[in-house]
């Protein structure tokens, strides 16, 4: 567990930023998995979303609850996992997932994505939850990933974050929703930066303005650089196993069009 005290933490991560210049141009070495965040194609069955993520280009898929629900048995949990590998995907995430004070239901999760081989779950944990998620993630060995929903949230800024994480196992760490970020005035490098070290996830999403109501938009389209966004995830070493997802909300009952830009940009960015 990390003994680090809160000032000396914060501090650490900010001179990160500042001492990792920005090379653009710099080839990158991370190996990338790109997927989907399932809620982007909230308005479809489970058989079409899978079959609309590997046409769309995607290498995985981060399942939203209602569409994998972790209250399933394990017959169910097996023939959504046999769906997911006949089309030749990755589950890279689950979420997001709600932790409260209730430890048995926070131990079903944990439970359920044991079953479904999942490594990191997407999560809004109550602060009264973390005494019991730090159990959980050291017996299961799953990842938590404090997932940020902008302004008005509990964790808005990454200054939040921060601190909900520090003197926590290091399994507790942040799945950083770049878009909500940006209607947090946050700026997205800079969040992932300070995250080095416990970034498990990313939500790549864009949107036209640094406030609070704002228009959703491609990727690049609006203060999302992605090129930049994918120099950073490189230089902090974000894992391979990690869930790098496209989250794209708006258009939900057609959004493939949208969907297949995001990927074009993404794909190009990631090659740098």
């Amino acid at each position: 567990m990390c003994t680090q005290s809160r000032r000396a933490f914060v501090a650490s991560a900010v001179a990160g930023v500042a001492g990792v210049p920005l090379a653009r141009a710099a080839l990158l070495k991370t190996k990338f998995t790109l997927g989907i965040q399932a809620f982007s194609l909230r308005k479809y069955s489970l058989d079409d979303a899978l079959r609309h993520t590997k046409e769309l280009g995607f290498d995985a898929i981060e399942f939203y609850p209602k569409m994998f629900p972790v209250t399933g048995s394990s017959s169910e949990i097996n023939a959504v996992l046999q769906k997911v590998k006949d089309h030749g995907l990755l589950i890279s995430a689950h979420g997001v997932n709600r932790f409260t004070a209730d430890n048995e239901a926070n131990r079903k999760v944990f439970t359920f994505a044991k079953q479904a081989g999942i490594k990191t779950l997407t999560a809004d944990p109550a602060p009264e939850s973390f005494d019991n998620l730090e159990e959980l993630v050291k017996e299961f060995d799953i990842r938590i990933a404090i997932h940020n929903h902008g302004p008005g949230h509990r964790y808005n800024k990454i200054i939040d974050v921060l601190r909900a994480i520090e003197n926590r196992d290091s399994r507790i760490g942040a799945c950083a929703d770049l878009g909500h970020y940006i209607r947090s005035a946050e700026r997205p490098v800079e969040v992932i930066r300070l995250l080095k070290g416990r970034l498990y996830g990313i939500h790549l999403k864009d949107f036209a303005e640094m406030q609070k109501k704002s228009e959703g938009v491609i990727l690049g389209k609006g203060h999302l650089d992605v090129p930049a966004v994918f120099v950073a995830l490189d230089q902090v070493g974000f894992p391979e196993d990690g869930a790098l997802s496209l989250e794209y909300e708006k258009n939900p009952e057609n959004p493939l069009d949208d969907i297949r830009q995001c990927v074009e940009i993404a794909r190009k960015a990631m090659v740098l």
